[in-house]
């Protein structure tokens, strides 16, 4: 075993570790929507046929995260961690040398099965090796890859096509991932649970098929000509696969994802709330660059300079989180900090291609601190009150909740710029500039708003001890 996983500067390590892992898996999931044109020519293929190869990538991760919390007791997490590493880098770099559209699709699904280990895995390491006293400022380290990716990844993976080639958009990810399995060798021990629970694979299956169905349907609701039909099936079936889902976990002698931890009210509240909040924030990197290109007329370039006041104020926020917690406790920050996220979102509905460029920033700029805050608060708070033997159980459903959560989030947002469409026809304000996008953000901050309400729940002690602790 390599060091004590109770050591402060040992936990730190690991934080940065599994944040830098996480990096890695939120960017390949945009990073190449950019680069699209790009390959597709590369392949000899419409760019329109590339949406599988972003698409096979993300349903990978909705099949393969349920089954993480079991294959990290059964083989010990540090192997499991390791092993996705090395998988998620070979199959980058795999890809980048891929020569046809069928090829780059499997190699793409080999990627998100080392994803769907890497990340839920990862956290599971953390949150083991963590004190509850140092939760915050872990938790706040481990937060910033799922807001932060999403917003660079398109100006990312732009940048490297036009100055050098998509394939580098995956090479890069060779020396990051070396480094990382080195790092995960020495820092995490090695250790598995003494029982061996037999594979749920009722569970599997029908966890796999609600998730890659509701996946699917988010998918083909964000593309520009969806068939509805099959959206909505594939969103009605997947809904009642989950459904079946949950009534054969209650009954499971030894289910693939254990509910009981929703009875631990701090941990509920990230899983119902807290995924509506994460909807709302997964829109925001699909609706902004949307509406500044399309609604506003602004060129690609000058959208993501604007879409970057978003990360500037994720980075700020960090500076802050853990103090703002410490002192005024989850509940008040959860409600407070929840209201001004609403409003941002709503001020977005207000921007016009006539508001001055540092109003729009300013209002990106104060979105991105506030769902940042609300982020690492929720993302602590789940894991407040989790007894020590229960924390594989409890992360394997915050994973698995928080992946159809993110990727309902595109899905919320494509289907408010339709609904908002519809809507201006109806009041006859279809001319007004970007009316259909700003309509979106209504819905989406009533959504936030929704799962603000879940909040009022916490009593006020509510993780008393991780921030008491914290403050000692």
């Amino acid at each position: 075993m390599h060091g004590s996983t109770s050591s402060p500067t040992n936990s730190k390590w690991l934080a940065l570790l599994v944040a830098g892992a996480f990096f890695m898996e939120n960017l390949d999931g945009t990073v190449i929507t950019t680069a699209v044109p790009d390959i597709a020519q590369s392949f000899g293929v419409a760019p329109l046929a590339l949406n599988i190869g972003v698409s096979a990538y993300l349903l990978t991760l909705g099949v393969f995260i349920p089954i993480s919390g079991w294959v990290a007791q059964r083989f010990g997490a540090r192997r499991v961690f390791a092993a996705a590493l090395a998988i998620f880098t070979l199959a980058s770099v795999l890809c980048g040398m891929a020569t046809s559209l069928g090829e780059f699709v499997w190699l793409r699904v080999l990627q998100g099965a080392g994803g769907a280990m890497m990340v839920p895995v990862g956290r599971l390491v953390v949150l083991n090796s963590t004190p509850k006293d140092k939760l915050i400022s872990v938790i706040a380290t481990l937060t910033w890859p799922a807001l932060v990716a999403p917003v660079i990844g398109p100006a990312v993976g732009g940048f490297i096509t036009s100055y050098a080639s998509w394939r580098w958009i995956f090479y890069l990810n060779l020396p990051l991932g070396l480094v990382a399995l080195v790092a995960a060798w020495w820092l995490i021990p090695d250790q598995r649970a003494a029982e061996r629970r037999p594979f749920d694979w009722p569970g599997f299956v029908l966890s796999g098929s609600a998730l890659l169905l509701l996946t699917w349907g988010a998918e083909t609701l964000s593309g520009p000509a969806p068939d509805w039909r099959e959206t909505g099936a594939c969103i009605a079936l997947g809904t009642l696969l989950l459904a079946a889902l949950a009534w054969h976990l209650k009954r499971a002698a030894h289910p693939l994802i254990d509910l009981s931890s929703l009875a631990i009210p701090t941990f509920s509240i990230t899983i119902i709330g807290g995924s509506l909040f994460r909807m709302a924030v997964g829109a925001v990197p699909f609706l902004l660059p949307l509406m500044f290109q399309l609604g506003f007329g602004l060129d690609a370039f000058h959208a993501g300079l604007l879409v970057m006041a978003v990360f500037a104020g994720n980075l700020m926020m960090k500076t802050v989180t853990t103090p703002i917690l410490r002192r005024f406790g989850f509940r008040p920050v959860l409600l407070v900090n929840g209201a001004a996220n609403v409003i941002t979102l709503a001020a977005c509905a207000l921007l016009t291609p006539t508001t001055p460029v540092w109003l729009i920033a300013a209002v990106l700029f104060v979105g991105g601190m506030t769902r940042s805050m609300q982020f690492t608060a929720l993302n602590t708070i789940a894991f407040a009150d989790v007894p020590q033997q229960r924390m594989a159980a409890a992360n394997t459903l915050f994973s698995t909740a928080f992946q159809v959560a993110m990727g309902l989030g595109v899905a919320l947002g494509a289907s408010g710029v339709r609904l908002g469409h519809w809507s201006a026809q109806q009041l006859g304000i279809g001319d007004w500039a970007a009316i259909d996008y700003r309509l979106a953000f209504v819905l989406v901050a009533l959504v936030s708003l929704l799962g603000l309400a879940d909040a009022l729940r916490l009593s006020r002690s509510a993780g008393e001890q991780v921030a008491k602790g914290a403050r000692s």
